[in-house]
């Protein structure tokens, strides 16, 4: 997905027009419950070129454009900063995607890319609000991590909603290696961590300051492990997620290879030495795709079975 801003000037191109009109007129459902149109079953051009105008005088307003697949299939509308001033969020005002489009996972990904524009300039939460009635917006939202926090008025219309925030942790940057034996089973840590709790992961962590991913991914098998005759190889995949570390909430960012090697066991003296490492195991493939207890990333056995097979992964690290 790429994200583009809405054209400066005062006249919208001719076909994007036609794209953002198709946009907004697949949603009329929604614009029935807002009222912001006249008849939310006739959504006009000349209609939406007016929204977008008054969206784009607000201070600190950005309006961005999503593509994939060479079509608009949404788009985002963020404010930097609320009218109220004892309210420090940037806020999303409005976030759609094309009907037509919706069920491939978007809108998901267009949240997640405004998030990380918004954590990105050290903003610590982001803010929206849900109209009364817009039950499948909520839904989605709080999906996200959302929480509600106050019911009250919209300030332009006067229109019931809810307001949710989210917390848009520190980023923090990750790197490990899958080390799979001989016979397919892979070698997993447990750590137990304040805030995590028990949960198993390939040897890996944190990646040191202007390190690269497989720099870092190399380093911390061999001070987890002992081995340093591995080396990290394909890269099995990418896998980001809100966690609380320690005490303190981050996002964490990971990039996951995968290298072979023989069966043997960590070095005592690199378990010894990893505090949080309560426990180490090659887990066979078949108990790694049934197993309940918390693996990461998920769904580890089907993507070392596509490795294995070679199923077409993830682009090349440009970074690695």
């Amino acid at each position: 997905m790429i994200l583009e801003p809405l054209p400066s000037g005062p006249d919208l191109p001719a076909p994007l027009l036609t794209e953002l009109t198709a946009l907004y007129a697949s949603h009329h459902a929604f614009h029935a419950l807002g009222g912001e149109f006249p008849d939310p079953d006739d959504v006009r051009p000349e209609q939406v070129a007016a929204s977008l105008a008054e969206e784009r005088a607000r201070p600190g307003a950005d309006v961005l454009l999503a593509r994939a697949e060479g079509r608009l299939v949404g788009i985002v509308i963020t404010l930097d900063r609320h009218p109220d001033p004892a309210d420090p969020d940037p806020w999303i005002g409005l976030l759609m995607i094309d009907a037509a489009a919706q069920g491939r996972g978007y809108g998901r990904r267009l949240a997640g890319l405004v998030e990380n524009r918004f954590r990105a300039d050290g903003r610590a939460g982001v803010r929206l609000a849900v109209l009364d009635g817009n039950t499948s917006g909520l839904a989605f939202w709080t999906a996200l991590g959302h929480t509600p926090l106050a019911r009250r008025p919209d300030r332009a219309l006067g229109r019931p909603c809810t307001v949710l925030r989210k917390p848009l942790y520190r980023l923090r940057r990750a790197a490990r290696t899958v080390v799979v034996d001989p016979g397919g089973a892979a070698l997993l840590l447990c750590h137990d961590l304040p805030g995590l709790g028990r949960h198993w992961v390939a040897p890996g962590g944190c990646l040191e300051p202007g390190e690269t991913p497989r720099d870092g991914a190399r380093r911390e098998l061999r001070e987890e492990t002992g081995w340093t005759d591995l080396e990290p190889e394909a890269l099995l995949c990418t896998w980001e997620g809100d966690l609380t570390h320690g005490t303190d909430p981050v996002h964490q960012r990971e990039h996951v290879y995968v290298t072979r090697g023989p069966r043997r066991p960590p070095s005592d003296l690199a378990l010894h030495d990893a505090e949080s490492i309560v426990a180490w195991r090659w887990w066979p493939r078949a108990e790694l795709a049934t197993t309940a207890e918390p693996v990461n990333p998920p769904d580890l056995a089907a993507l070392l079975d596509a490795w294995e097979s070679g199923t077409p992964g993830p682009p090349a690290d440009p970074t690695g």
